[in-house]
């Protein structure tokens, strides 16, 4: 597929008191699982990162923050900075049960919209996404404005908002295990459970 899948772990992971994207689940950690799911479908994998020593096992392509400290925008901005392809899945790492299939198809749907986001449950998933890659400058312009905020960047952007009513024409998938954060340590008690039914 003519896209990369950018994985975001920058987070100082406070809610959970200890780095998610490390976490066992069975013998894999969080981010191995989700990067074994999505190397199926994507030509490349970039992984967003300060901390590049913790994450060498991988063995994927890993960039840090060029605006240090400025949150999820900036590895926004790192990743698609780095990325040889103009569309681009963009995913936090603290959601173990990512679907690559339904990655492959969001990257389908976005033809000439800036970016698609998924909304579940009304909430919109904006860190996890596709995007493309010209939205650099809009990025760079919202962090040098101290505009942070996801949602301040999307309103600049010509953006296609998918419910799970549409997600659920293209995929069999169970949308609200795809879409799960693991921030707190009771939904990583949870996400163990559900790795051990399975």
């Amino acid at each position: 597929m003519k896209a990369a899948a950018i994985i975001l772990s920058g987070g100082k992971s406070s809610r959970m008191g200890t780095n998610k994207a490390l976490l066992k689940l069975n013998e894999k950690t969080t981010v191995e699982r989700m990067v074994d799911t999505l190397k199926v479908y994507f030509d490349d994998i970039i992984l967003v990162t300060n901390d590049t020593d913790a994450y060498q096992f991988l063995g994927v392509k890993m960039v840090p923050d060029h605006y240090q400290g400025m949150g999820p925008l900036a590895g926004f901005h790192a990743g698609l900075k780095a990325s040889n392809y103009d569309v681009n899945f963009i995913v936090a790492c603290d959601m173990p049960f990512v679907s690559g299939e339904l990655a492959a198809t969001l990257v389908e749907k976005i033809e000439h919209y800036d970016a698609l986001i998924p909304v579940i449950n009304g909430k919109k998933q904006t860190l996890c996404g596709v995007f493309q890659k010209k939205i650099v400058t809009k990025i760079e312009e919202c962090i040098e404005n101290g505009r942070l905020p996801i949602k301040h960047l999307l309103d600049h952007l010509n953006v296609l908002y998918l419910s799970e009513k549409d997600l659920q024409v293209y995929s069999n998938i169970d949308i609200e295990r795809v879409f799960f954060n693991m921030n707190h340590p009771h939904e990583y008690e949870d996400a163990k459970k559900w790795v051990k039914a399975d």
